[in-house]
């Protein structure tokens, strides 16, 4: 169905919200009051769509995340059949609060373990959760003695920005190999917080200097909207593409592509659960999206 409306033949990347559910409420969350709903995939479910993404668009790769994926009682089920079944590269992304015993059953299943994190210490713990800092590099130690590549994310908020190049040092520390970058934006939770938001226009200016000059091995990825282009004013193609990045599939089955890659089209398809099918719906729009895209800005 994808295909047949706006051309895409390829779509290299599944992201895909197994759950609501999460035992964090950070304040910059975009999922926000979704976190206490009880939508979520069944194996069978994430399993079927897995395949059909294979199969249908060349998919090669998912990163399953939520809420919290390993509070999702069934994910090394989903982790092994997408390895073992399809062949997929696997990455999970998680708030890493005491994951090592479960991670240590998916690991030699798993290509990236992929930890957010929103500043050092304190600051950390003061947005996501109290010892949540602590529990996230244990998380990131422990995949590293069990062999798995790590990664990390952080959303840029007024109160954690200044963290940046401490943390991407302490993540480089140990071994991680990404620090993702993530503009904010004022939905969900973050929407009950405003002073969250980065305010200073230059703020993001001095950053990209900052990280100009960082000497590291750790690779620094950033959303378009901190980049030195900025985001796009308006959200439209002229020219729709035959091969995208990613696809975001919600607890619902909702999915979501790039609004820069087919427009009015970004929130127009479901997977029909039950069916086990896509459909296209004109009408429908979620507005808590995040399929932006990344521009890797360095690299020592």
């Amino acid at each position: 169905m994808i295909r047949e409306v706006t051309g895409i033949e390829t779509i290299r990347m599944l992201y895909l919200q197994l759950l609501y559910r999460c035992n964090f409420a950070c304040l910059h969350c975009f999922h926000g009051e979704r976190l206490q709903h009880a939508d979520a995939f069944t194996v069978g479910e994430a399993a079927g769509l897995l395949t059909l993404m294979r199969d249908e668009y060349g998919t090669e790769a998912v990163t399953l995340l939520g809420g919290e994926p390993f509070v999702y009682r069934e994910l090394p089920e989903v982790v092994r059949y997408a390895k073992e079944e399809l062949g997929l590269r696997v990455e999970i992304c998680t708030n890493g609060y005491r994951v090592e015993r479960r991670l240590a059953r998916i690991a030699s299943h798993l290509d990236v373990l992929r930890v957010s994190l929103e500043g050092v210490g304190a600051t950390n713990d003061a947005i996501r959760r109290t010892g949540s800092f602590t529990s996230a590099l244990d998380a990131l130690r422990a995949a590293r003695d069990l062999g798995v590549p790590t990664g990390a994310t952080m959303t840029l908020t007024s109160r954690n920005i200044a963290d940046v190049l401490p943390l991407a040092h302490t993540l480089a520390d140990l071994g991680v190999q990404e620090l993702k970058l993530h503009h904010m934006r004022p939905v969900g939770n973050a929407a009950a917080h405003p002073e969250l938001l980065v305010s200073d226009v230059s703020a993001y200016g001095r950053l990209r200097a900052e990280l100009a000059a960082l000497r590291t091995p750790l690779e620094i990825v950033v959303d378009e909207e901190i980049s030195a282009t900025g985001g796009p004013a308006t959200c439209a193609t002229t020219t729709r593409p035959r091969t995208v990045h990613r696809i975001e599939a919600d607890p619902r089955g909702a999915l979501t592509l790039s609004c820069n890659a087919v427009g009015n089209d970004a929130y127009a398809f479901w997977y029909e659960k039950s069916a086990g099918r896509i459909t296209h719906r004109p009408s429908a729009k979620d507005e808590l999206s995040q399929a932006v895209p990344d521009v890797v800005y360095a690299r020592a």
